[in-house]
């Protein structure tokens, strides 16, 4: 470990070999870094933090802090980040509380400057948010998605894997996977296409998501007789039932069709 002779490391802390920190860092007793993982100056690393191997963690960040949230008393819980994720200067990160226990960050994420992520949130692996991101409690987003600078999200949303949300929207109800999703309110713009053939998925695989979407978001269905019809008329997929069981669980509701 190479350690700064002016930052503030607890000996109760568990940190791993070739770990570099900062100056003017700070590292309380309940927390644990993997390997080769880099701390930059006046990062603060809180109670419960479990942060992964290979991560960079740029100045000014303050990770695992107490939630902000009126109903925490102070119970112990964690935020655990994947290995290989980039956090940016002056990220909030707060651990969860006695809803879930935890808040999660994947691996190979890239987590930009001033992003704020609240309480017990679930983020996947791959996930890009960009400048400015605030996240509510309790939100959800799959594997591979990205949204854009200035974007808010609204507590206890779902945004799916692969999706592309437009810089400075305004979440407020479930985003499913695979799309791309702007304007005010946010509505449904079309499928991640670009995103989807940079991954590997086969254009068959893309072509038949385009067909889901344009029976739930563009020829006025409701959303059950929609999966009604996908159901009988699809053939079987992975996609398929990633689609189906997103939608099927939401809880708020889909943001609106293309209009």
């Amino acid at each position: 470990m190479v350690n700064h002779n002016l930052s503030h490391i607890s000996p109760k802390a568990t940190i791993g070999d070739n770990v570099t920190i900062g100056p003017f860092v700070t590292i309380e007793d309940d927390v644990q870094i993997g390997d080769g993982t880099v701390i930059q100056s006046n990062a603060v690393l809180c109670n419960g933090l479990r942060l992964g191997a290979n991560c960079h963690i740029f100045p000014g960040a303050v990770l695992g802090a107490p939630p902000q949230d009126l109903k925490f008393e102070g119970e112990d819980s964690l935020l655990e980040i994947g290995d290989n994720t980039t956090i940016r200067e002056y990220c909030t990160i707060n651990r969860g509380t006695k809803a879930s226990g935890t808040t999660k960050i994947g691996s190979n994420c890239l987590v930009m400057a001033y992003v704020h992520v609240a309480h017990d949130c679930i983020i996947g692996d791959h996930v890009i948010l960009v400048n400015n991101v605030n996240l509510a409690g309790h939100v959800e987003i799959g594997d591979h998605a990205i949204l854009g600078g200035l974007t808010a999200v609204h507590q206890f949303v779902k945004i799916g894997e692969h999706c592309f949300v437009g810089g400075g929207s305004l979440v407020r109800k479930d985003v499913p996977p695979y799309v791309k999703a702007a304007r005010e309110p946010l509505s449904y713009v079309g499928v991640n296409s670009l995103g989807l053939q940079r991954r590997g998925f086969k254009q068959t695989n893309i072509d038949q998501i385009q067909e889901m979407y344009r029976l739930i978001f563009l020829k006025s269905k409701n959303i059950s007789s929609a999966l009604k019809q996908i159901e009988s008329d699809f053939e079987a997929s992975e996609v398929k039932e990633k689609v189906v069981s997103f939608i099927e669980q939401s809880d708020r509701g889909l943001m609106k069709g293309f209009k």
